[in-house]
């Protein structure tokens, strides 16, 4: 009885899995837009970034860095500017890792862009005689509902003939 029960879960797992990565799966089509989007958001990201490197640069002009100390008074006003500089200098050097981390991005998503579109093209190409849900491979509703039915009738016989065999047991001990 816990073996069959525990068939039935497997089985019902499964082909519920199934299902949810079916209808999860996008077509390629949408990949590319979804691509697209992420690379726009990618470039207003990067802008930013070399905007921040290039207030960074100017900031670090000698001139910059005493402007911005003027109104602190100090006894020691080069050690001061030293620091501001080693600020600003660690802050460049942030911001350029981060702008090249961006860069990197950029090239993986161009690549994983034009190999999208490549898939849509064929896709398009091959027309609706493909459909997925023509696949042996994906798991549509109305095989998850026959998959389940089966599941069910197997579980209803191994209850029936479970029950049974108790009954034969019990009449067999009677006698």
């Amino acid at each position: 009885m816990k073996s069959a029960m525990m068939i039935f879960l497997m089985i019902l797992a499964t082909s519920c899995f199934s299902a949810a990565y079916s209808q999860t799966k996008q077509s390629a089509a949408d990949t590319v837009q979804d691509l697209k989007f992420q690379l726009i958001e990618l470039d207003a990201r990067q802008e930013a970034a070399k905007l921040q490197v290039q207030q960074l640069e100017d900031a670090l002009k000698p001139e910059n860095i005493e402007r911005s100390l003027a109104g602190v008074g100090s006894t020691k006003p080069e050690e001061l500017r030293e620091q501001r500089r080693r600020q600003l200098l660690s802050e460049k050097k942030a911001a350029d890792a981060q702008l090249e981390q961006l860069t990197l991005k950029r090239t993986q998503l161009e690549n994983a862009l034009s190999s999208a579109e490549i898939q849509a093209y064929q896709q398009s190409a091959a027309g609706p005689a493909t459909d997925n849900s023509l696949r042996a491979g994906v798991i549509t509703p109305t095989r998850l509902l026959a998959c389940g039915l089966i599941a069910l009738l197997v579980l209803g016989v191994v209850i029936c003939v479970s029950v049974l065999l108790r009954r034969y047991a019990v009449v067999r001990a009677l006698r």
